[in-house]
């Protein structure tokens, strides 16, 4: 079974695309990308598993009217569609926004998240994080990297100049990522954190901090690894291992 719909939410319009049937499994990509950035990583059905796939807010299909983004509102946003769908615990991976966003959806809602996957999170923004946020700027792309984005978010150009835009402000932003060890300790997922020992935006030390504080917390350190080093000839590696400890439980 495959179905595509968008639903009205938190003021938005949200499109999602539902795959199988089985245990609920939510995939959120991460930022500037879609939903249809995961067919590179799971290029096959997963069996015994419905896959919720959204386009988080405006990403992709979806709108973002108010034109802001916070980590805590698109983690509203997805809690909002589980509501919709009539799913109330179910598991997860997300890579970077989306492993972002669970964490606010973890430590907000407990009880909804039997367990995930987060690939490339980080409690905090560290400076050189908020250094490259700060040049995010879409008119230094490519033609080629315009392309590309243009093949995943079909609102027109401005749609992305704008994701961009929310992703620079983030830069300034205290508040919205700022887990400390007391609120991840909250967190009852059995929880796989995977980062790259390379990412050029959060130091795998900060990995570790995740790892100290949540109590259920496994630690997968990619060697030579850069930001979401899950693509690639990474792949099916990280597709075995996600999958292996995502069924576990």
């Amino acid at each position: 079974m495959h179905t595509a719909r968008t639903f009205e939410l938190n003021g938005i319009e949200m499109h999602c695309e539902v795959r199988g049937e089985g245990e609920p499994l939510v995939l959120l990509h991460g930022g500037t990308g879609a939903g249809s950035d995961w067919r590179y990583v799971f290029d096959e059905p997963l069996e015994g598993y419905r896959t919720i796939v959204p386009d988080l807010r405006g990403h992709g299909r979806s709108t973002n009217p108010a034109g802001t983004l916070t980590f805590r509102q698109v983690a509203s946003d997805v809690l909002a569609l589980m509501d919709r769908l009539g799913i109330e615990r179910f598991k997860a991976i997300g890579m970077s926004l989306g492993a972002k966003t669970l964490l606010h959806v973890a430590t907000a809602r407990p009880s909804r998240v039997d367990a995930m996957v987060l690939v490339s999170a980080t409690p905090y923004f560290p400076p050189r994080a908020r250094a490259i946020m700060a040049q995010s700027n879409a008119e230094t792309l490519t033609d080629a990297e315009w392309q590309v984005l243009r093949q995943k978010h079909v609102r027109g150009d401005e749609q992305i100049r704008a994701l961009y835009a929310q992703l620079r402000a983030l830069k300034d932003s205290y508040d919205d990522m700022n887990f400390t060890p007391p609120y991840l300790s909250t967190i009852t997922a059995r929880t796989l954190l995977v980062h790259g020992d390379r990412d050029p935006l959060y130091p795998v030390n900060l990995a570790v901090e995740l790892y100290t504080a949540i109590p259920r917390a496994a630690l997968w350190v990619v060697p030579n690894g850069g930001h979401v080093p899950i693509f690639g000839p990474m792949a099916p590696r990280f597709r075995e291992t996600a999958l292996e400890f995502l069924r576990a439980g």
